[in-house]
């Protein structure tokens, strides 16, 4: 398996997705109960493989990662062979980024001695995809951009 397998609640919302897929390898209901009884191998595989296949699709369109912690947050874009980022840093220990309030005092403090601001780039040092697994599996959740987008042009202007 390249990534991860879906979890039952990722499986259960992209039920007709899998139907789908199913029916792309002639697989009906009644036989996909049986491989399930029968050969629970073969049921693990089509697992994995239709797990990667969405994974490889959400990662393929991927363009914005965040992730939040108490005094850190990390903003990404993804672009086609590298990846840039913003890391925001409160000097001040008794901010937390994860509450509303951190958030508030972040755009009170933005250009403050309070706040580190630190840019970056990378090229991938692996395929992209599995670059931008392996910041989601630290933590980093898919985002439109929005906050990276505010930040940088403020930062440019």
């Amino acid at each position: 398996m390249k990534y991860k397998r879906l979890t039952k609640e990722q499986f259960e919302a992209l039920h007709q997705e899998f139907s789908n897929f199913l029916a792309t390898q002639s697989i009906d209901k009644a036989e996909w109960d049986s491989i399930k009884t029968k050969n629970p191998e073969v049921a693990e595989q089509e697992l994995d493989v239709f797990s990667d296949l969405i994974w490889e699709g959400v990662l393929a369109n991927a363009q914005y990662l965040e992730h939040f912690s108490k005094n850190h947050i990390f903003l990404f874009h993804c672009q086609e062979t590298l990846i840039q980022s913003i890391v925001l840093k409160s000097l001040e220990p008794e901010v937390d980024f994860m509450q509303k309030e951190g958030l508030q005092w972040l755009s009170d403090n933005l250009f403050t001695d309070a706040v580190e601001i630190h840019l970056g780039k990378k090229e991938y040092e692996q395929e992209r995809n599995i670059a931008i697994f392996d910041l989601i599996t630290q933590g980093a959740i898919l985002s439109d951009g929005q906050l990276y987008l505010q930040i940088n042009g403020i930062i440019q202007s």
